[in-house]
Order: structure tokens, then sequence, then C-alpha cells
């Protein structure tokens, strides 16, 4: 196909590595640095009954190769993240050992919703389809594509087979 100025006409579909966000040190995130990885997204919280969740994105992140788990902090369920950044950081090193990338807390629903979240939850991928987010520790697997691959509801734990099955088709 051509545009109406007569060139190709590109692919506009978005994807994930288009947003970005700075990490819990402050320091800027593009996406796009993500290309070519298999991504687990993750709106986490540390005073959580599913907190349990970050030793197994750990283990996911450290032990499946070609994997990056990405934590997004978000204090919107039930008040469950109320730390500071630094204090974030130093409970999941301490407790959990987390060395994938956790960034600055963010809105996943509403109107202050990032915009990653906003395009996360706007589109359809099984098992849960589109819509707002219901809890802490929503999984969303992206594609070495930066496409959607899959959404998993909070309480589908990282070493479940339907999302390590997710994990490895998108690889």
């Amino acid at each position: 196909m051509v545009d109406v100025c007569g060139g190709p006409l590109k692919d506009r579909r978005m994807t994930f590595h288009q947003f970005s966000h700075p990490t819990l040190s402050g320091a800027p995130c593009d996406f796009s640095s993500f290309e070519g990885q298999v991504l687990v997204v993750v709106n986490v919280a540390s005073k959580c009954g599913f907190t349990r969740h970050y030793a197994g994105l750990q283990a996911l992140h450290a032990n499946t190769e070609g994997v990056t788990v990405l934590g997004f902090p978000c204090n919107q369920f039930g008040a469950q993240e109320p730390g500071t950044h630094e204090e974030i950081a130093s409970f999941c090193e301490k407790n959990y050992g987390v060395t994938f990338p956790m960034f600055e807390k963010v809105d996943v629903n509403g109107e202050a919703r990032h915009p990653a979240f906003a395009w996360l939850t706007a589109e359809r991928a099984a098992p849960v389809d589109a819509g707002d987010i219901k809890w802490n520790f929503a999984k969303f697997v992206i594609g070495k594509d930066g496409a959607l691959a899959a959404r998993f509801a909070p309480n589908v734990a990282p070493d479940d087979a339907a999302l390590v099955a997710a994990i490895q088709a998108a690889l």
C-alpha cells in the first residue's frame, strides 16, 4: 500500500517499545531498549497478598534466557505500595533479591494511568481480555516485537504452566 504522498504505508500499530518511564533510581528508560526480548510487565506492591510473587518473578527473570521482567510499583489497590522509591528498592532487594528493572510508581487505571498501561489495558490478549487491571501483580507478556502476547490475572503465579507456555511461545 502507499500513503497519500506516494510513499510506502508505514505500520502505525503501537507497541510497548514506544513508551518510557524512569527507573526507581530516577534514570530515564526508553522501552525500545528492550527490543528483541520477551518481557513480563507486572504492576507490583510490597504489602499485598501476592507480594510473594516477587520470588517467582525474580527466578523467571534470572533463569529464562531472553526474558526480562519489568516491575511497576502501584499504590492504587488498597494502598499496598506506600513506600518511597528508595524504600521499594530496598524492600525488593533485601527480601527477594530482585535484580530485574523496577520503575517509579505508576497509576495503572484511571485518568492518571501511565500511557503504557493505557495501551496494555486497551489491547486484547487471552486469557484475560482488555479492560482495567483488577489488582496488584497482573502480568502482561510482551513479544520480542513489542506486541502484547498474553495477559494474566494477579493470582496467576510466575511459574504457572499457562504463563510459562505464553512466555515460551513468545520466545
